[in-house]
């Protein structure tokens, strides 16, 4: 991993986000990277009322958050199937844990990652659901002083309130990886090969349809979808036409000349531009063309 990446995907109106916040990507503990993307971390302090928007990743993310003077909370928000808002407004802060897509499974192997997607639960009501929890000298398999069924309300409010407390970020990320080492994630080799499509998925424009990739990988369609299900949150065509909207959307707000649409569809698969652009609209709200970045 060659550090967080640095690109604005899927941030709708990236540039008057970061105007109005402190956003950070931060790395994690060595031992977390082959589960994580990275932290993120935001903090602000608004004369006044500001919506933020984004297109999902198809990843799990851990955000603890305080909001003005309100008592710190934390969740597991699963994948977002639809365009995210977010009100901001006074002071507040945000740490937010964004795993890699087929990341998240191994802190909670019980259950198919599908069973998070479009959901947000509280870290009280998930806590039962994580791996277990251990101290930092005791070995692998053994039961932590605080298991997570035993630990309750009082434990994971303490776990919250030391991620989003210090004012200091080193602090925050050293508390996030102390949480998340605690969780003993366990190699998983299904979870490796999830996170391996997706990577391919994400770098390789021209993986455009779902047989495609699973006849690469030497496997059914079907069988690729139920990998994807159990590990990723959501079908692999899914996760194709996500990073295609999320490539127009950078390249609108990131383009110095006129988007050439047409040229843009094709290169991304889809069948014409009044494909891309009933998607775009669909995801985001307004068509392209309202949305691009007006050309210098």
């Amino acid at each position: 991993m060659a550090g967080p990446r640095r690109d604005t995907r899927g941030i709708v109106e990236a540039r008057e986000l970061l105007a109005r916040v402190d956003f950070r990507r931060r790395e994690p503990a060595p031992e977390l990277r082959p589960y994580l993307e990275h932290y993120w971390l935001i903090d602000w302090d608004l004369t006044e009322p500001y919506a933020s928007h984004v297109v999902p990743h198809p990843s799990v993310n851990l955000v603890f958050q305080q909001y003005g003077d309100e008592e710190p909370w934390a969740e597991i928000a699963g994948i977002g199937l639809g365009l995210f808002t977010q009100k901001l407004e006074g002071r507040g802060r945000v740490c937010g844990v964004q795993f890699r897509p087929g990341g998240f499974r191994p802190f909670a192997p019980g259950r198919p990652v599908s069973d998070w997607t479009g959901r947000r639960v509280p870290l009280t009501q998930a806590y039962a659901d994580l791996g277990p929890v251990r101290g930092p000298d005791e070995p692998d398999g053994s039961e932590g002083p605080v298991g997570p069924v035993a630990a309750g309300t009082s434990h994971v409010a303490a776990e919250v309130r030391r991620v989003v407390g210090p004012d200091d970020e080193d602090a925050r990320v050293a508390a996030l990886d102390a949480f998340l080492l605690g969780l003993a994630p366990a190699p998983d080799p299904q979870a490796s090969q999830a996170m391996a499509l997706v990577d391919r998925v994400r770098a390789d424009r021209s993986i455009r349809r779902v047989a495609e990739l699973a006849a690469a990988e030497g496997v059914s369609t079907r069988s690729m979808q139920r990998l994807f299900s159990a590990y990723v949150g959501v079908g692999p065509k899914w996760v194709i036409l996500r990073y295609r909207i999320h490539e127009a959307l950078e390249r609108a707000e990131t383009e110095t000349a006129a988007v050439d649409w047409s040229a843009l569809a094709a290169e991304l698969g889809y069948s014409d531009q009044a494909h891309l652009v009933r998607d775009f609209t669909a995801t985001v709200g307004v068509p392209p063309t309202a949305y691009a970045r007006p050309p210098h």
